[in-house]
């Protein structure tokens, strides 16, 4: 059962690092593209994150953006891949405990175990 919540949580994880990495050049809504990237460190909240591909004059960068603005970073940078990483568990953390718990269920006095019935209170 433990096995199967890890591996749910991991194909979360990369569903939404695919969603979040393959946006296309024409989904942008920016008129301009990175021509240079920057390697200061961000200590910003970030709001949302995109890949830019390398398309000349543009290069391959990550447009992180926060409430001041947007800002070209390294993809090579570790420090925006943690960060980047850190955006991510905190999307799916907030998914995750978003969705409302499941319905809970009367269950009866007596519950059927292989055909037979026993009381749920029997010990």
């Amino acid at each position: 059962m433990e096995t199967q919540r890890i591996l749910m949580r991991s194909l979360a994880v990369v569903f939404f690092a695919s969603v979040i990495w393959t946006i296309t050049a024409a989904d942008q809504k920016v008129n301009t593209c990175c021509t240079a990237v920057s390697r200061a460190e961000l200590n910003e909240t970030i709001i949302s994150v995109r890949r830019q591909v390398k398309n000349p004059p543009c290069v391959m960068a990550i447009i992180i953006e926060t409430e001041r603005g947007e800002f070209c970073c390294d993809p090579s940078n570790p420090r925006v891949q943690k960060k980047v990483k850190q955006f991510v568990r905190s999307l799916i953390n907030k998914r995750l405990t978003s969705t409302p718990p499941p319905t809970m269920s009367s269950i009866s006095d007596v519950t059927h175990v292989e055909g037979s019935a026993q009381s749920a209170d029997s010990s």
